[in-house]
């Protein structure tokens, strides 16, 4: 018996889908661009919102940056949903092992009453503001248009949330479940939280899905976490013995380095579209810049004292100098 082996090369009839195709061209698409180009909902939507019946049901006017293609604010870091679980997987498992770290070396009952105090005094009240967040970028997923925005504004949503969980944590870690009760009624009644209880509400009102993007990840975000946990628990903090604190906030850091890069795409690709977005940007993010650092200055002024204006007008120097380099002068 004679058996004659042969490769043969068999050609694909097409490389992607047509979808794709059509924007990309007939090649081989990232698994990115399969879960997240041109699967937003635009035909067949048979009725109008009951809520709302002066609105389709995905409606791209409801708010007023106006994109020819929604599509072009791509998510820098490809986040779909494998690679987000990885990374953030990942991220848990170092976070894991700073907590385990902490407590099993027993550095909590190192801390010193005063730092104790201001540690539990300024971050656990923040897991009202996570949660606000979280709600927040729930709402922008709800109503935004295009899946390269919105799916990264749920994962948003998701990772808020995470870091409510980790405050909780720290609380129940520093100072066990009083802390938690001491926190709740700081954030609904401490003269200290109700600017930013008021700004975090309001956002909530705002039905503008993109100025909710600026208000809430752009001008709150773009202070709190530098000032937060920066400024305060990485260098104050740290420089007087709370180095374990540090640790316990390491994912929030590491965190807002990573996400800001989104945000900053989103901001600087949507200012480029005309000088029509442009100047709404720049409207919109002014005056949320405003009241942020005015929310804002009370709670670091728990730390910082007399120096909090100043603390506040250098990191607003610094948020001044990195809208800049998206477009968006304020």
């Amino acid at each position: 018996m004679h058996i004659d082996l042969r490769t043969v090369s068999i050609q694909p009839l097409r490389q992607t889908f047509d979808h794709l195709a059509r924007r990309f061209g007939d090649k081989p698409s990232s698994r990115y661009q399969e879960g997240s180009y041109d699967i937003q909902p635009e035909e067949n939507l048979h009725y109008l919102p009951t809520w709302d019946p002066e609105q389709a049901l995905y409606d791209a006017s409801i708010t007023k940056i106006v994109m020819r293609d929604w599509y072009a604010l791509k998510d820098p870091r490809q986040f779909y949903y494998s690679t987000y679980t990885l990374a953030r997987a990942r991220q848990q498992e170092n976070t894991e092992a700073n907590f385990n770290f902490v407590e099993t070396r027993g550095l909590a009952d190192m801390l010193s009453d005063d730092l104790r105090s201001s540690a539990l005094n300024l971050l656990v009240p923040l897991r009202h503001a996570a949660w606000g967040a979280n709600l927040n970028n729930t709402f922008i997923c709800g109503y935004g248009y295009s899946t390269v925005f919105t799916q990264p504004c749920m994962y948003h949503a998701m990772d808020n949330l995470g870091s409510a969980q980790y405050l909780s944590r720290i609380g129940l870690l520093l100072g066990g479940t009083e802390a938690l009760e001491e926190g709740k009624a700081a954030w609904m009644e401490g003269d200290a939280w109700q600017a930013l209880r008021r700004y975090t509400e309001d956002c909530m009102a705002v039905r503008d899905p993109f100025e909710l993007f600026v208000a809430q990840n752009v001008a709150l975000d773009g202070l709190l976490y530098p000032l937060v946990y920066g400024r305060i628990v990485d260098d104050r903090f740290a420089a007087n013995g709370g180095s374990a604190v540090a640790m316990l906030t390491q994912f929030m850091s590491d965190w807002f380095e990573e996400t800001r890069k989104w945000v900053d795409a989103v901001m600087k690709v949507a200012a480029a579209e005309s000088e029509q977005n442009r100047e709404q940007l720049q409207a919109w993010t002014a005056v949320w810049r405003d009241r942020a650092a005015a929310a804002l200055l009370p709670v670091i002024g728990q730390v910082f004292a007399g120096q909090a204006d100043e603390v506040m007008a250098e990191q607003l120097i610094v948020f001044k100098a990195r809208l800049e380099k998206t477009g968006v002068v304020v």
